[in-house]
């Protein structure tokens, strides 16, 4: 079942940390202890949601206590998942920034109207976010920039890019 659209990602669980049921936390948000803001805190199917509490900084994130887990097998077991926040408990954003779950499902076209395909994932590798589209002719990479993605409107579902030579 897919994440409900009123839910955004803004962490994942990477394993125990500690004997006592302390988790290693990866966040994704802009300010990364803000994740502790914004719980309850879900499972991508909406089937569990945790209480969340960032108790130190460890190497890529945090550890943290999340209600009803005593234990290192409890956290073990919630290795790999994804934490959603309820989309209302987040800050609105200013007209020029966009959550990554937005972008996705959206209709690329170039600047002259040709259609280049649809976002599949908004990829970030540590210099800046990469929009990754598939259309007809495959998978596209398009830097997601102000000079490159001039237009996004999330009412019409569309963004228009005007690719530097070289990205086709």
């Amino acid at each position: 079942m897919p994440p409900s659209p009123d839910r955004i990602c803004v962490g994942a669980l990477a394993g125990s940390f500690g004997v006592q049921g302390e988790v290693r936390l990866k966040s994704f948000c802009a300010d990364p202890s803000a994740i502790a803001d914004y719980g309850p805190l879900w499972t991508e199917d909406g089937s569990r949601s945790f209480k969340l509490k960032l108790t130190r900084p460890v190497a890529g994130g945090f550890g943290a206590r999340l209600s009803g887990v005593t234990t290192k097998e409890q956290a073990d077991a919630l290795k790999g998942t994804r934490l959603f926040a309820d989309r209302a408990r987040l800050p609105r954003l200013p007209d020029d920034e966009f959550y990554h779950a937005d972008l996705i499902g959206l209709d690329v076209q170039d600047s002259g109207g040709a259609m280049l395909g649809r976002v599949t994932a908004v990829l970030n590798h540590g210099a800046g976010d990469i929009l990754d589209v598939a259309g007809p002719k495959g998978s596209l990479l398009i830097p997601f920039t102000l000079a490159i993605v001039p237009t996004v409107d999330l009412d019409a579902r569309r963004i228009v890019v005007d690719l530097p030579e070289g990205i086709e």
